[in-house]
């Protein structure tokens, strides 16, 4: 692809030139920005979702933790809402290698042994932390976010991006078939597959694969992970249950061939004009 473009994407992230009518994605640039993305995880995930918040977190009603000031913070910003901060709608938390040195290790190592990945020759970033305000979740949000980590992913030269997607429950047998029907055709080879910590690991073989309706299957699954698919992506070996959020999580992992050089394309068509 021709340097102007990757020039012009990356430009784009940073000035908040990719819009799609009001909504812009771009990085955020300030405290208060940082503050309006956890406040809106801390209602998706608490107050709608129903996980379990910390006394600190219920306090102040944002979802956070350490790598929070470390990472890089992805917005969707309606600017029919109000400029900044007043305006997201939508989040994905980005963390690449050197902010994970800085804690010394990922976020999803507390459920997976990603040591495959973490030995991966080229910049890796973990995604995670991803929700869209109720009133906002359609296609159009969902493609300004990708396009904002297609971006991203551009402008530090991302080859491999990995990190947990949710399924609802904490009973892995209710998600027998969707679950089955991931490590039956979708299960990451062996040099990138993530596996399930031990004390951790649930068995995502609960039904025969001649049992599966790979259809309904699929069907089945959250648009998240069918969008991970979409792009090539793979899953782990070994679900994990989250009690505090109320989930039963799988490993993601895609490479960043499929989406840099759909967008690429995408904008490579349009010029530079990214609107």
């Amino acid at each position: 692809m021709a340097d102007i473009t990757t020039d012009a994407l990356t430009s784009a992230l940073t000035s908040g030139d990719l819009r799609s009518g009001s909504l812009e994605v771009r990085l955020a640039e300030t405290t208060a920005e940082v503050q309006a993305a956890q406040a809106l995880r801390y209602r998706v995930f608490y107050e709608e979702m129903g996980a379990c918040p910390t006394a600190e977190m219920a306090a102040l009603k944002r979802d956070f933790d350490h790598f929070d000031d470390l990472c890089d913070h992805l917005l969707v910003i309606d600017n029919s809402r109000g400029n900044g901060a007043a305006g997201v709608v939508g989040t994905y938390r980005l963390i690449r290698r050197t902010a994970a040195a800085r804690v010394g290790t990922f976020y999803s190592s507390d459920e997976y042994d990603i040591s495959r990945i973490e030995e991966y020759p080229g910049e890796v970033l973990e995604l995670g932390r991803s929700c869209v305000d109720i009133a906002f979740r359609n296609r159009p949000t969902m493609q300004l976010l990708w396009r904002g980590i297609a971006a991203y992913a551009v402008m530090y030269d991302i080859r491999l991006m990995f990190g947990c997607a949710s399924l609802p429950g904490t009973d892995p047998r209710t998600l027998a078939a969707p679950l089955s029907y991931l490590y039956y055709h979708h299960l990451a080879p062996p040099a990138l597959r993530p596996v399930a910590l031990p004390h951790r690991y649930v068995d995502m073989r609960m039904l025969d694969e001649q049992a599966i309706n790979p259809r309904q299957a699929l069907n089945d699954l959250p648009p998240l992970i069918k969008g991970y698919l979409r792009l090539g992506g793979f899953v782990g070996e070994g679900a994990v249950v989250d009690h505090q959020f109320h989930t039963t999580d799988v490993s993601i992992v895609v490479k960043t061939d499929l989406i840099t050089d759909k967008y690429l394309r995408h904008y490579e068509r349009r010029g530079t004009a990214l609107i």
